[in-house]
């Protein structure tokens, strides 16, 4: 792979200042948010898991009403979500979430929405939780056999 020298020297600055061992997991790091992100346009179908990192303003409590409730209306999408108080009155919420990519989607235009989100961004990757509630073989036998 050849590269142009200065774009070498700022992926080396990246990688010292990371303290990483090589270029190459650097490299290899970039290539898959790369394919994550690509995969959520090209494949819209395609289950992605990921975290939607969202900062908002709270001073008042229709914002995180209205981000509670959309968060309900994707119920299945999101899986956990985390929240903390930042300085001057702002919010921060991380979202798991996991759902086909077209979901995560319509997920992040409709939490863009609410009046009061200042930033909002979805990072994805094609690795998937394993399924929460999914009953095997032996448990769909027991119940039958009640």
């Amino acid at each position: 792979m050849s590269l142009p020298a200065a774009l070498f020297r700022q992926l080396d600055t990246m990688v010292e200042e990371r303290g990483l061992p090589s270029r190459s997991q650097l490299i290899a790091e970039l290539i898959r948010h790369a394919l994550a992100e690509h995969e959520a346009y090209t494949r819209p179908e395609e289950m992605l898991a990921g975290t939607i990192t969202i900062v908002y303003r709270g001073d008042r409590g229709r914002v995180r009403h209205q981000l509670a409730q959309t968060q309900a209306e994707y119920l299945k999408e999101v899986i956990s979500s985390q929240h903390v108080f930042l300085e001057d009155d702002q919010s921060l919420e991380v979202l798991l979430v996991q759902a086909p990519a077209v979901r995560l989607k319509d997920l992040c235009d409709a939490l863009r929405r609410v009046r009061g989100v200042h930033q909002l961004q979805l990072v994805t990757t094609t690795a998937l939780l394993p399924p929460l509630h999914e009953p095997d073989g032996s448990e769909l036998a027991e119940g039958a056999a009640a």
